[in-house]
């Protein structure tokens, strides 16, 4: 018997954000697919959330951070983060 292994337990890396230096965990399955695991201390820190959440939008609202985003990318594109299909 074959055991199936959960895609969801695949390993994340941390990224720190070149804007504010806010540190999200992530992980890639292909280009378009990214997951980002904010903590507390991240969201905190996040420059983005915190002008967004100063301005009344509630942080579990807000889909994204820009800075996050393109902090991504260039860890893909450097080498520091890898696309791991499942």
């Amino acid at each position: 018997m074959t055991e199936l292994t959960d895609e969801r337990d695949t390993g994340f890396t941390p990224v720190v954000c070149e804007r504010c230096g806010a540190t999200a965990l992530v992980t890639k399955f292909s280009l378009q697919h990214t997951s980002v695991q904010w903590t507390l201390a991240s969201v905190r820190a996040c420059a983005e959330f915190r002008a967004r959440g100063a301005a009344g939008e509630p942080s579990a609202l807000i889909d994204t951070c820009v800075s996050m985003r393109d902090s991504i990318d260039r860890a893909v594109a450097d080498g520091r983060l890898a696309i791991s299909p499942p």
